[in-house]
């Protein structure tokens, strides 16, 4: 005689159906420690000696006088003052959101055009592909350096083409020294922002491709609709690192332009080193710094807000 039996109640303990199983315990019946706060220490005190101390000793010499000599002098606000009434400062500014917009403007299609194409299986893909990532593995410094040779007058590519560059001296004309700027940014970070888009646009499921392909669009149309809809995460954190990278450039400008013509490319962080280094006041450049501080955590919190990133979920097949 054949006895039916629950195979709720049959089942050994953790093991019922529906059961939780004990995530406090291994293989063998041993207790697993859950990581808590001692994990994170090294990290939080790696961040708070070189981050959090050094940006409150700048917040502190920002109110103060200092020739990097003597003993800093509390000065209040005259810094801050100072600031405000310097055209060159305002202009700083004023260049710095300039070649940020334009750099936005630039990378965001070209990167979003090279990550969705690196994504695919194309013939010779692979070879392409770390060809055009190539700038990545050089230094701010290296590329600055190599392009400065290349568009020397005298030298370089404008003198061996005067048909297209005229007199060859694009870094002494205002236009001609930001379209530099621009374009070598463009040049050196462009990769980078592919690879964010080539990573979202390969966790795309390709079921939606199959349906659309069912349906009758063409590959522009599954792009506008399918690709870049699905890849609006990985857009909003590749121009938040724009914004807040071209607000901070500063090595790109020192061996390009330097400055240069006059004040016409000299942005807020190449000013503040000017401040600093030439002038020896640090502490007007310990206020530059901080405006640049709160100006990219500003613009960066407000482009969250407005953008539902702080929201960002995964994304799943057919959201």
């Amino acid at each position: 005689m054949v006895t039916l039996t629950d195979p709720v109640k049959s089942a050994p303990p953790g093991k019922r159906r529906g059961a939780r199983s004990s995530p406090g315990r291994g293989p063998a019946g041993h207790t697993v420690a859950r990581p808590g706060l001692l994990w994170a220490l090294p990290a939080a005190v790696f961040f708070g000696l070189f981050a959090m101390v050094p940006l409150v000793l700048v917040a502190v010499l920002s109110f103060a006088e200092w020739n990097g000599l003597a003993a800093p002098r509390f000065a209040g606000f005259d810094n801050w003052t100072a600031l405000v009434h310097d055209p060159v400062m305002i202009k700083s500014l004023w260049l710095s959101v300039l070649l940020t917009g334009l750099g936005v403007v630039t990378q965001t299609p070209l990167s979003i055009l090279l990550g969705v194409w690196a994504a695919g299986r194309q013939r010779n893909r692979a070879v392409l592909s770390a060809i055009f990532f190539v700038p990545l593995l050089l230094s701010a410094t290296a590329i600055s350096v190599l392009w400065r040779a290349l568009l020397d007058p005298n030298f370089g590519v404008p003198a061996e083409a005067k048909w297209l560059f005229g007199d060859g001296n694009l870094l002494g004309t205002r236009t001609g020294a930001i379209c530099v700027l621009v374009s070598v940014a463009t040049w050196q970070f462009t990769p980078f922002h592919a690879l964010i888009h080539q990573g979202a646009a390969r966790s795309v499921p390709q079921v939606l491709y199959q349906a659309a392909a069912i349906d009758g669009a063409g590959r522009v149309r599954q792009f506008f609709h399918i690709t870049l809809p699905q890849l609006r995460n990985s857009i909003i954190t590749s121009v938040v690192l724009m914004v807040v990278g071209g607000l901070t450039t500063f090595d790109t400008v020192l061996i390009l332009t330097q400055g240069g013509p006059g004040t016409d490319t000299s942005i807020s962080a190449y000013y503040m080193y000017q401040k600093g280094f030439r002038e020896f006041d640090f502490g007007q450049s310990a206020a530059i710094a901080l405006l640049l501080v709160v100006v990219a955590t500003v613009v960066s919190l407000i482009m969250v807000r407005l953008s539902g990133y702080d929201k960002m979920a995964g994304t799943k097949e057919g959201m």
